[in-house]
């Protein structure tokens, strides 16, 4: 079953791991030639002064004489940490609560296999998968000269904290009966634990008693490149081994395919709201519209109020500037508006995946029992995409409010809210451009409907490690967000959003021909 789950999840890991690496060298790169001086490292560390900052990296550790490598652990150590935990719930639920779901666990568990070997067998895989990921990480900071040992703390830092998360996992997926709420159960967890921490060390820079009740703590307090100390790691490696244990024992007291929580019967009648396409669709994406949304605003209101703590940083590291985009003649709207075109692609990420969450619902056989009940194929795609649009519409607009707000907090201008609320939605047409390609393939080419998210992986790598990477401009041109104008800052050009909104509706049509021409259910 070990042999198995890897072989199915080979791709995964292998992308995890190459993500996770690549992103680790380019950022070491970044900084390599963005921090070259004593006076650059010590403008960073004065941002830690920033309670924002401080939620959004970490403790901060010998700010006095602020060290390279100090700076790399407040960079990058969090994000880190978040990737293996996202990595490991998924994994996790993957292999236990949507096996069950799915009815292959039970087929799996009429032979001759131990009651827990398939859960071991997840459990095992996702440990591996931690450990590659650690290697690469390793690997990357190693291969930067940093110190040896700080490097491998913060591998296996990232590997534990990730087996922590996957018993997280591993419990949730005895409480509930579908894998998407024990995905939505982590991930709550996971939530509550970045502002746990965030919280905890904003009370104090360096880590208070609050900080502790996260297992991002527990990594980042090993005081990584500074005053390297293992022990905390400990608490990581005992915490793991006690959520598998309490999944064990909660296993033991339910059905295969039946959760700990029992479901509430639903009412006898529905709300008219359900009696349609359009409600069943909101109902559908309600709680990823709600955690995206919610999660852009309280992002992009936290990195706003930066805007006030910019102007000596970019005075002392005026590499800074080429990267982001930053004017050094007005700070604060090159700022904000770069600021808000890293953001978008919360709303790009949602339009795509609550598009192909039809794809979902067909190949559970959901699509069918919709249509056989009255319902038009051309109807019942116009309904789901009318939701999508409103939903994105609202994450775009929480992007730019977010963003207004932050920037009002940290300037005191409160212009900023309205302005930039209004900027978002500048991006809209180029985010529907994405959203339409997966249509497209939706309705033409189910099978291959994934590669709907190559558009977005390759929108976030430009936005991202674009000037990193020195990219060729038409390399830069294939990301949709390339062509909207940084607004506020810059003048908004109204011929390329003009040009991707016909685009978008052009693919959008061609969603609806295939669709309405096809096989439902067809692989």
């Amino acid at each position: 079953m070990l042999r198995l789950d890897l072989r199915l999840d080979r791709i995964r890991i292998l992308v995890w791991t190459l993500a996770v690496g690549l992103g680790v060298a380019g950022s070491m790169a970044t900084f390599e030639t963005t921090y070259t001086t004593p006076e650059s490292l010590q403008a960073r560390a004065g941002l830690m002064a920033n309670p924002a900052t401080v939620m959004m990296t970490g403790p901060a550790f010998g700010l006095e004489n602020y060290t390279f490598g100090a700076m790399v652990a407040n960079e990058l150590s969090l994000y880190l940490l978040l990737a293996t935990a996202i990595m490991s719930i998924l994994l996790v639920v993957r292999h236990t609560r949507a096996e069950e779901e799915s009815g292959r666990m039970e087929m799996l568990r009429a032979l001759p296999v131990g009651r827990f070997a398939p859960a071991t067998a997840a459990v095992l895989t996702v440990a591996v998968a931690n450990a590659v990921v650690a290697a690469a990480i390793i690997a990357a900071l190693a291969g930067s000269g940093l110190e040896t040992a700080s490097s491998v703390a913060l591998g296996v830092g990232a590997a534990l904290t990730g087996l922590v998360f996957a018993g997280v996992a591993a419990v949730a997926a005895q409480l509930t009966e579908h894998a998407r709420s024990a995905t939505g159960t982590a991930m709550a967890v996971l939530a509550a634990a970045f502002l746990v921490r965030g919280i905890g060390d904003v009370i104090n820079n360096q880590g208070s008693w609050l900080s502790w009740f996260s297992p991002f703590a527990w990594a980042q307090q090993t005081r990584l490149y500074v005053d390297l100390r293992w022990w905390p790691l400990a608490v990581s490696a005992v915490a793991t081994v006690v959520l598998l244990g309490l999944a064990v024992y909660l296993a033991q007291r339910r059905d295969l395919g039946a959760g700990l929580h029992r479901p509430q019967p639903g009412p006898a009648a529905a709300p008219r709201t359900l009696l349609s396409p359009a409600g069943l669709a909101a109902r559908l994406l309600g709680g990823s519209f709600a955690a995206w949304a919610v999660g852009a605003f309280l992002f992009a209101a936290a990195f706003g109020t930066l805007a006030n703590s910019l102007e000596d940083a970019f005075a002392d590291i005026p590499e800074l500037a080429g990267l982001i985009a930053v004017d050094l003649e007005d700070m604060t709207t090159s700022f904000a508006s770069a600021l808000l075109s890293f953001l978008m692609i919360a709303p790009l990420v949602f339009s795509v995946s609550a598009v192909l969450r039809l794809r979902g619902e067909e190949d559970a056989g959901r699509v069918e029992q919709l249509l056989v009940t009255g319902s038009s194929r051309p109807g019942l795609l116009a309904r789901w995409l009318a939701v999508v649009a409103v939903q994105t519409v609202l994450i775009t607009a929480a992007v730019g409010l977010g963003t207004g707000l932050g920037v009002w907090a940290g300037t005191g201008d409160a212009g900023w809210i309205g302005e930039l609320t209004i900027a978002a939605f500048a991006y809209l047409p180029a985010i529907a451009l994405a959203a339409a390609i997966a249509v497209a393939l939706f309705g033409l080419a189910p099978q291959i409907a994934a590669l709907a998210w190559a558009p977005v992986v390759w929108a976030a790598v430009v936005l991202y490690l674009g000037a990193l990477l020195n990219l060729p401009e038409w390399a830069a041109d294939l990301s949709p967000l390339t062509h909207v104008a940084l607004v506020p800052g810059s003048d908004l050009e109204a011929a390329p959003l003009v040009l991707m909104g016909l685009f978008a509706a052009v693919l959008t049509v061609a969603g609806f021909v295939g669709f309405r021409r096809r096989d439902v259910g067809s692989a």
